[in-house]
């Protein structure tokens, strides 16, 4: 198990350099998740709105984002034994097909019925090549400067949140969602261009591969994850659909909301290993909540981005505490793989729900009840700090 988020005497002393940390196998992994995430996130918010100019309900629109984070729960769950079995290359190779090919089927304008389809076989390579460049960044890092590794890949992740996202909202506003599409099928195809250069190998048993996983607390700080991704899908897939939000405002407040994510997952790492993070997880609830909540004021520019900012800023904390968190209890593949599926579970399930309740509610109470869902995991993440205390 990884001492990363064990903090001792001297967590806040800056520890000496350890061997060098990017060679040119991680920077290539890094390449890959980079890529990938890219392909996914680019189209994340352009296929609702592209079902909904096909004249799909707002459940239908829903549906597409649930499908695709479906078949990437279905992959994450299967990824361990693909990678075991045939190794690494094969299981990067066959995500990145899975997630850039299909996708050039979505070129000419579909039925939903094909960009559901779609959807769920770009899901199955997104979970695929999440999973096996987590497991490549895991083999390929130094042991004792693990944490600022992973640090450095929570950055790359990060980045095309930020750039990915936004830009295929204003791509698909202003009729160019085609360039959207083809840049996504090329970057989903692009790890495939990094196999040579990867270890490709399968992984032998690691310590704890046999244990039972990891002691109280684990489901709970899932749920608390989860919780909060629901939150995140629903604000990635409907924020562009809002009539009350022009286009351009909605892809500046995704923009904001990926940054301050990106810097408060960064902050809450370097702030968790020295005072503990455990104790972040209520405030970042709490800040989460109250920037949903701000959106009962849809029609205000500066709600919606003010709303986007405290809620990325929360979100980015909770996804780096409730990781850390893990990694104290499991061993880091089982507590990486329950993250992920956290994650994606509620980032798909929240959209559909969303799709169901907006119908009678309207975005902007939807928004805010959005965010009272997020106050639900309150006793949890208060049981988690009594546990750490």
């Amino acid at each position: 198990m990884s001492t990363l988020t064990q903090a001792g005497p001297g967590a806040g002393r800056r520890a000496p350099r350890g061997p060098r940390l990017v060679g040119a196998p991680l920077a290539l992994t890094f390449l890959a998740e980079f890529a990938s995430l890219t392909s996914f996130l680019l189209l994340v918010s352009v296929m609702p709105m592209l079902a909904a100019a096909g004249g799909a309900s707002s459940a239908a629109a829903g549906l597409v984002t649930g499908t695709l984070l479906g078949g990437t729960v279905v992959a994450e769950a299967a990824a361990a034994f693909v990678i075991r079995r045939f190794g690494y290359r094969v299981a990067l190779a066959a995500g990145a097909l899975l997630l850039g090919a299909p996708t050039l089927a979505l070129l000419p304008r579909e039925p939903l019925a094909v960009m559901v389809a779609v959807s769920f076989v770009r899901g199955l390579g997104f979970g695929l090549c999440g999973v096996a460049a987590g497991a490549l960044t895991a083999l390929l890092l130094p042991p004792e400067r693990r944490g600022e590794g992973l640090g450095l890949l929570g950055i790359v992740s990060g980045v095309p949140a930020i750039v990915a996202l936004p830009a295929g909202v204003w791509l698909a506003g202003h009729h160019q969602a085609t360039v959207a599409v083809a840049v996504a099928a090329v970057a989903g195809l692009t790890p495939l261009a990094a196999l040579r250069w990867l270890p490709g190998g399968r992984p032998g048993c690691q310590p704890g591969d046999g244990q039972a996983a990891g002691g109280r607390g684990v489901f709970r700080l899932a749920l608390v994850f989860a919780v909060c991704t629901v939150a995140a899908g629903v604000i990635d897939s409907f924020l562009p659909l809002a009539r009350e939000v022009p286009s351009g405002i909605a892809s500046a407040a995704l923009l904001v909301q990926a940054i301050t994510a990106t810097i408060s997952r960064w902050q809450a790492g370097r702030h968790g290993d020295r005072y503990g993070h455990a104790r972040l997880l209520v405030p970042a609830l709490v800040g989460s909540a109250a920037g949903l909540a701000v959106m009962i004021w849809l029609a205000s520019p500066t709600a919606v981005l003010a709303g986007m900012a405290l809620f990325g800023a929360g979100f980015g904390v909770v996804e780096n505490s409730t990781f850390a968190l893990l990694i104290e209890r499991l061993p880091e593949a089982k507590a990486s793989a329950l993250w992920n599926l956290a994650y994606d579970a509620g980032y798909g399930v929240g959209p559909v729900m969303f799709g169901l309740v907006s119908g009678h509610t309207g975005y902007p109470l939807g928004f805010a009840l959005t965010g009272v869902g997020v106050l639900a995991a309150l006793p949890a993440a208060l049981r988690e700090r009594r546990d750490k205390a």
